[in-house]
């Protein structure tokens, strides 16, 4: 790979990074489809799980005053479950129609609740399981399940500090779970080791400017906002397989 191209990944890494952050449910969303120019599938798995637990760790830190433990448990607890079953199906199923299907259900659900402002999901237990389920297998087979998850609690209408911190713990949860799994599926390659340091930095580094973004964008806008990219997500995940 030229070094052009590294550092235009690597450019391109940055944005996704403080975009994840100001959306409040992770970078993976944008990383993959980035990575997925540059890498193999498997080798994008790898890396998008080794880089969210260093970019998790920094939202942990910078967010830490904001917290839902009990979305924590009832979304983190099945998301990490269910990451691991995802990730060991990720060597034997097609992903086309799985991606297909997602960006279909993330482009409904967003117009769903973009248009009717005043849906709200109940912010019970068992919809918080729900969503855990489905954004840790995603995570798992696909690389990114964030959008799901940002989906669940963009609904409950959680304030924008504790929204981002409460999926930072879920997604360290769910990161570090599957960097094992891909671990042993061979997806993590010593040839691409070299890039761990550069996610590192570029974890922290977006995440703070993320967050002093997010300091501009009043609470009443922040729903919306993260619907929006949402919507965004979905688009992009549908054409990227149909094109």
């Amino acid at each position: 790979m030229k070094n052009s191209i590294s550092l235009t990944f690597l450019f391109l890494t940055l944005i996704a990074e403080v975009i994840g952050t100001i959306g409040g449910f992770g970078s993976s969303v944008f990383f993959v489809p980035i990575a997925n120019f540059y890498f193999d599938f498997e080798t994008v798995l790898g890396l998008t799980a080794m880089f969210h637990v260093a970019s998790n760790l920094s939202k942990i830190a910078l967010f830490r005053k904001g917290l839902d433990k009990r979305l924590v448990l009832y979304l983190g607890a099945p998301a990490v479950v269910f990451v691991i079953i995802g990730g060991l199906l990720a060597n034997y199923v097609n992903t086309a129609f799985l991606e297909i299907s997602l960006g279909i259900f993330l482009i409904v659900l967003s117009l769903l609740f973009l248009m009717k402002k005043d849906l709200v999901i109940k912010d019970g237990n068992a919809e918080a399981l729900v969503g855990g389920t489905l954004s840790g297998f995603l995570a798992g087979l696909l690389g990114t399940g964030g959008a799901v998850r940002g989906l669940t609690m963009a609904a409950f209408n959680l304030e924008k500090n504790m929204f981002v911190a409460t999926s930072a713990v879920i997604d360290f949860g769910v990161d570090f779970t599957r960097t094992i799994v891909y671990f042993f599926n061979g997806f993590i390659r010593k040839e691409h080791l070299i890039y761990v340091p550069f996610l590192v930095v570029i974890g922290w580094t977006g995440t703070w400017i993320g967050k002093k973004l997010l300091n501009y964008i009043p609470q009443s806008k922040f729903k919306r906002l993260s619907l929006l990219l949402i919507l965004g997500i979905g688009l992009a995940t549908l054409l990227r397989v149909l094109i």
